[in-house]
């Protein structure tokens, strides 16, 4: 499994985050039916825009790289999802790159030019798959630009050749740097061989980038993906979220203000080829409903994900051993059934929901045994989801919190229930469990 990760020019915005966290999703559930994932994911660290900041900055390349690459991974170890098996770097392959390359213009495939190399689009079998559309109605929609050294408007860059002051390498057709597109072409053949299962990334990947990617393969008469999978947008207001549109909201700042499990149960509750829209009312309502889970973990003694085998990735889990440590098999066998059919996530956080609120209702009857049963369950699938549960910590509740429980009380008091409510939701919003009873309210932390 090859999932394009980041170029490392700038810090992750919440689109990123999406991506990460669908591949995550999509990963664990793999291995949680007992198959065993090989999961490479790259470090794109020369690039125009990393050269554009590091001259604006009066930095290298490297530094620019290496400090963002720093801040990807922090927000990756945050988010929850599991380091990739493979994490190339596009600076340690240019020598197979530059062979690829060297092949290509072998075949007649590509093309030297004064600027660089260019792959000749009108030799590829099937182009414009990934786009679905023809050559010829690409060739119609593309903008018309003068380019003397392409010979089609849709012929793409395998090579720049060198510019003043810009990082490049040695190669038989010229020096400079290679192009974006086959940076991923050659680590994922590199890496994972000819046909490998599965290609996924963003939607705005699918074309170009996916499309010439296997317009390389294509040409050197290697098979590539044999599955393709693209997650929808992040949007703001209806639009994209993205750096260049100038909505961009950084992944960092949305962890270090929220419970960043929230961002992940607010991915699985949408379809992964939806758009979804992020707002502070839907961190919330994620925020809310996670301090829901934990309750049900601290009632039933559950928090780490059941049966995970520390022998495997951190956090794994697999219907086996879910079974082994109680969970239902037929609410397995259901949940299973709702992630097969297209990585149905929302039906599958449903059923989820569903089991916390019947073994809540079991427990309450005296059934324990039951209750139990069904925590274990719905313990099970959130583990197969990387959505952690808590069980409860030992930090004090600080003085904002208690002025609103304390407002809470007097609300009650008062009969004006409808504040008490709002109160109510707002500290379940901040990550704490009000919880009433004869002695009065008892607060716990998520």
């Amino acid at each position: 499994m090859y999932v394009c990760g980041p170029t490392v020019y700038d810090v992750p915005h919440l689109g990123h985050g999406r991506f990460t966290l669908v591949f995550d999703v999509l990963r664990r559930y793999i291995e949680f039916t007992g198959v065993r994932v090989r999961y490479v994911s790259n470090i794109t660290d020369i690039d125009d825009r990393i050269i554009e900041r590091a001259r604006t900055e009066g930095r290298t390349e490297a530094e620019v790289a290496s400090e963002f690459e720093t801040s990807w991974w922090a927000a990756m170890d945050a988010l929850g999802v599991l380091r990739p098996v493979e994490s190339p770097h596009a600076t340690d392959w240019v020598a197979e790159m530059v062979g690829l390359v060297s092949e290509l213009i072998d075949r007649g495939s590509a093309y030297v030019s004064d600027d660089g190399v260019y792959l000749s689009v009108d030799e590829i079998e099937g182009y414009g798959l990934l786009a679905r559309q023809s050559l010829s109605s690409l060739r119609t929609g593309a903008r018309v630009e003068v380019d003397e050294n392409k010979r089609s408007p849709l012929d793409f860059a395998v090579w720049k050749k060198a510019k003043p002051g810009e990082p490049s390498w040695d190669a038989p057709f010229g020096r400079g740097r290679p192009g974006w597109h086959t940076e991923c072409v050659v680590m994922s053949l590199g890496l994972l061989g000819d046909g490998f299962d599965l290609h996924g990334g963003g939607l705005d990947l699918a074309f170009p980038h996916h499309e010439n990617e296997r317009a390389q393969a294509v040409a050197l008469g290697r098979a590539f993906a044999q599955h393709w999978t693209h997650n929808g947008f992040v949007e703001v207001d209806g639009e994209k979220m993205s750096k260049s549109l100038g909505n961009f909201t950084s992944l960092i700042d949305l962890l270090e203000r929220s419970d960043s499990r929230a961002y992940r149960l607010l991915v699985l509750r949408s379809h992964y080829r939806s758009p979804i829209e992020i707002t502070p009312s839907t961190i919330a309502d994620a925020e809310a409903a996670l301090a829901r889970l934990d309750n049900l973990a601290r009632r039933f003694g559950l928090g780490a994900p059941t049966g995970a085998d520390p022998g495997s990735y951190p956090g794994i889990i697999t219907k086996e051993s879910a079974i082994e440590a109680g969970a239902d098999p037929d609410a397995l066998a259901a949940f299973a059934q709702r992630m097969e059919d297209d990585l149905d996530t929302p039906a599958a956080v449903a059923a989820i929901f569903d089991l916390a609120k019947d073994a809540n209702a079991s427990a309450d009857k005296g059934d324990t045994q039951t209750g139990h049963r069904l925590a274990v369950t719905a313990a099970a699938m959130c583990a197969a989801l990387g959505l952690e549960l808590r069980a409860g910590t030992d930090v004090e509740p600080d003085a904002d919190i208690r002025d609103l429980v304390s407002e809470r009380e007097a609300a009650r008091a008062a009969g004006d229930f409808a504040r008490a409510d709002a109160l109510r939701d707002e500290i379940t919003g901040r990550g704490w469990i009000l919880k009433d009873g004869p002695d009065g309210s008892r607060l716990h932390r998520e």
